[in-house]
């Protein structure tokens, strides 16, 4: 149900439904260079903020906005979800997530092996963007979104929700203490870890738990791309893969969805 291309990923479900447009940003068709090549949107790198801001009205192309009407927020690993009705007059809110039923304001979101998570009631012409990692999913990012979206009318039951690439189960190895933590605060998370047989370590299905805690929220129409970040060098950014690689910074992709 997904369909790939050099610059984007689109998920079935979500290119199916009336009146939206969006996509899974991959790190190609931009003009960044270096460790940031090409579609670096993250303005908050050390990439070149020129060059960024470029990729960003690339982006804004494609979903057919103005590059103001595309808006991301300040991400901080929470399970804070903001409702948007135009663009931000200042700074970017301190979030996580963000809701819109303003056609054509493009909502997105950065991720570089967190599960960014689009989604859309079209019933209700409500969308969101939301930035999963671990903590914010574990926290209820998911479900403060869903919340957010039904305060604008949405209906669990309506909305679709499509995760996009992230880092996979084989190669999120996390240790014991990740482990015994996100057991502390969710036990039902449990079945998302396996343990590697080579190394004794345990490793995290990080979008096997987002889709769960989309399904705990009363959501339906629940999609993975399940493509990984961390393998897929050529695709797409990868922090935990800089990290290995000893680079000193990382690119970000971009998810974003609009209400046409």
């Amino acid at each position: 149900m997904v369909t790939p291309d050099n610059a984007m990923l689109i998920a079935g479900p979500l290119d199916e439904a009336p009146g939206l447009s969006h996509g899974f940003f991959t790190r190609q068709g931009g003009v960044s260079e270096g460790i940031y090549e090409s579609l670096n949107c993250g303005v908050g790198s050390k990439d070149d903020p020129g060059k960024a801001n470029h990729n960003r009205a690339l982006v804004a192309e494609v979903l057919g906005v103005a590059p103001d009407k595309l808006i991301t927020p300040y991400q901080i690993h929470s399970a804070t979800a903001v409702v948007a009705e135009a663009p931000w007059k200042d700074e970017p809110p301190q979030a996580d997530a963000i809701v819109t039923a303003t056609p054509g304001l493009a909502v997105g979101i950065l991720t570089a092996d967190c599960a960014p998570v689009l989604f859309a009631d079209p019933e209700a012409k409500v969308v969101a963007a939301a930035h999963a990692g671990w903590r914010g999913a574990v926290s209820g990012i998911v479900e403060s979104t869903v919340e957010a979206m039904r305060s604008l009318g949405a209906k669990p039951e309506n909305i679709v929700a499509a995760i996009g690439p992230a880092i996979s189960l084989s190669v999120y190895e996390v240790g014991q203490d990740f482990k015994d933590q996100v057991l502390k605060d969710d036990p039902d998370a449990a079945p998302y870890f396996e343990t590697d047989e080579s190394t004794g370590e345990p490793h995290f299905d990080l979008s096997g738990y987002v889709a769960e805690r989309c399904a705990r929220a009363g959501l339906e129409n629940i999609t993975e791309i399940g493509l990984c970040t961390y393998c897929d060098e050529a695709r797409f950014f990868s922090y935990r893969r800089s990290q290995h690689w000893g680079e000193d910074d990382y690119g970000r992709q971009i998810a974003a969805i609009v209400l046409t």
